[in-house]
């Protein structure tokens, strides 16, 4: 019997990672998810080919492990929620891992939990070897989706927290426009209370707003990121 629960547990965690990296267009967060992805795909091509040790520091779900298919030594993943996935019960801040032991470290939306995010930057950059990244995605404007949702970050705040690193590189997930889409989408969600209600809105107006959000963006051809719903950030010890 624990055994099928546990099971039943990892295909949860599988789904909802799935979700993640190949999201439906029923999703709020389709857009910036989808350039997530391309953001991530387009650093890792610029990686050195070799294996790699990975850590991914929110690794609950780890959806970004399957586009480094082929070049993994090891991946240790490090969370305060327990999966099936995770190697390391821990938080941010202290990390239970030697120094300069990863090539490469996963953060995406963790640090708006950590009530010292800079200290958990400074922990990432402790255990990167010289030379190693740190691929980093954060909210620039979200509703509150936990209790302990502490963060919203701009490009400003996360220039000053990579400036212990030699090089980094920020990226918007979408323009302003697509950010305003998102974020009436992910409120209208919320408003649609009833599970029935919110089936509906997911198959129905959710898509929509989606679509319209990419086709304006399109059209618009800006580069204004003034109200854009997340930030990818690369940076190099």
């Amino acid at each position: 019997m624990a055994n099928a629960e546990h099971m039943e547990r990892l295909e949860d965690v599988e789904r909802e990672a799935k979700e993640r990296l190949y999201p439906s267009l029923t999703n709020p967060s389709w857009p910036v998810l989808r350039r997530r992805r391309d953001i991530f795909q387009k650093w890792l091509a610029q990686l050195e080919p070799r294996e790699l040790d990975v850590l991914d520091l929110g690794g609950r779900i780890q959806p970004y492990r399957p586009l480094l298919a082929g070049s993994l030594r090891r991946y240790v993943a490090v969370d305060l929620r327990q999966t099936p996935l995770v190697n390391i019960v821990a938080r941010g801040e202290q990390i239970p891992l030697a120094s300069d032991r990863f090539d490469l470290v996963i953060c995406t939306q963790v640090l708006e939990y950590i009530p010292e995010p800079a200290v958990a930057i400074a922990e990432i950059h402790r255990v990167l070897k010289p030379g190693g990244c740190l691929f980093l995605s954060v909210p620039a404007a979200s509703v509150r989706d936990a209790d302990e949702d502490a963060w919203r970050f701009l490009p400003a705040a996360i220039r000053q927290l990579l400036a212990v690193f030699s090089q980094s590189e920020i990226v918007p997930e979408g323009g302003s426009l697509l950010g305003f889409f998102r974020t009436v989408n992910v409120c209208l969600s919320i408003f649609a209370r009833y599970e029935a209600l919110r089936k509906v809105y997911r198959w129905t107006i959710c898509p929509m707003l989606n679509l319209w959000g990419e086709v304006l963006e399109h059209m618009a051809s800006s580069n204004n990121d003034q109200f854009t719903a997340n930030y990818s950030a690369w940076a190099k010890k």
